[in-house]
Formats: structure tokens, sequence, C-alpha cells
């Protein structure tokens, strides 16, 4: 990937002719990251493939591109119906949640990986950020009794700031709450809408299994 830097902006512009992305982000000079698929430069605009189509931004308002963030999923030792099964189902009981939902946010964040660690600082299972983790006194981010207990405190914290809306709540911890009150909704970044629709999905999917 080339990068190089033009006076006006006075930030990278990254992107020659065209190149393909993979798994990537865009990140825009006003804090929006977009998961991309690829990327062309059109002069002074920059073709973005996005999943279901493409936009066209000015080059200058794209900062950089970013790998997206993957974590190996660790086996759980214990043949459960989802790793760490134990301890979601401990803190779903205390915090009023169903297990199956803190389960599809792990598996949104961290992919059961009690390790992983993104390139924001956001760690553990639930990706705690060091903030969050503070505030809920949790003492090694990466236990995962104490991780899943503080994520699924903030969970039902912004489950009930939203009176129990979920896309509301799973927006607001994917981008913080102060986005959500900023846009009066979920913010209008790919990235968050497509965790919400991620979560919801297997969310639903949990669910039914379980029923069955």
């Amino acid at each position: 990937m080339n990068f190089r830097h033009t006076a006006a902006a006075g930030i990278v512009l990254l992107l020659a002719a065209a190149a393909p992305a993979g798994a990537e982000y865009a990140v825009l000079r006003n804090g929006q990251r977009l998961h991309i698929t690829g990327y062309e430069r059109l002069g002074e605009q920059i073709r973005l493939h996005v999943p279901g189509g493409a936009i066209l931004v000015r080059a200058q308002e794209v900062t950089s591109i970013e790998p997206e963030d993957t974590f190996p999923r660790l086996a759980d030792p214990m043949p459960e119906e989802f790793p760490f099964a134990t301890l979601v189902r401990a803190a779903a009981e205390r915090h009023g949640l169903e297990a199956e939902l803190i389960a599809s946010v792990i598996a949104a964040e961290s992919d059961f990986n009690p390790r992983a660690v993104s390139r924001k600082g956001a760690q553990g299972l639930m990706q705690l950020m060091p903030a969050t983790a503070e505030r809920f006194a949790v003492r090694d981010v990466f236990d995962p009794a104490q991780n899943i207990e503080a994520g699924s405190r903030f969970l039902k914290e912004l489950l009930q700031r939203y009176n129990g809306d979920l896309s509301l709540a799973l927006a607001a911890y994917n981008a913080g709450p102060e986005r959500v009150e900023q846009y009066r909704g979920i913010p209008p970044f790919a990235e968050t809408r497509a965790y919400v629709q991620r979560v919801q999905r297997d969310f639903a999917q949990r669910r039914k299994n379980a029923r069955s």
C-alpha cells in the first residue's frame, strides 16, 4: 500500500491508482471508520468499496487505511454450548441479561479469545477499554470472569440508559454513548451498523437454538 502526504491537507493520503483492501477500514477525518473491501483513486476523489456497493469521498477526507482486527479463537477446555458458558450464564443471571446476548457480544468483539487486544486498546473477551475496566474495578482485564462481569454490567447499563432498545445499546457498546447521543440514534458508521446487525443476527440464532 502506498502512502503520501498532501500539502493542502497536511495528513496522510493513501492510495495509488487502485488497490484491493481485503478486510480493512478507511478512517475519515471526522473519526468515522468505514469497513472496506477495496478502494481506488479517481482524481481528487477516492472510491471506497464497501459491502453492498461503493461510495465516493474527497481524497483529503481519508486519513488512513487500517487492517481489520482479527483474533484467533481459543478453544474452551470444557465441552460447553459456547466457550465460557458457565461464566456467561452466571453474569447473565446476576444482571438480568440473556446469556445468548452476552455470548453474541463476545463473539463479535473477540471471537471468544480472552487475550485479544485491539489497536484501539480494547482488551479481553468483551474488549473493554481501559477507562471502562477501571470504572468497573477490573484488576485483571484478561481474566475471563472479571472481563465478562464488567462487560455484562456495562451492557446492562447501556440497555437501561436506552430503555431496553437493544440496537442503541449495541451501537453505544461499539461506538460509545457519546456518538449515539450526537447522532440521536445509531451513528452513520458502516462499522457500527454492521456490528449491530451482526450481534442481533447472532443473538437471534443463539436464542432460537437454545429454545429448540
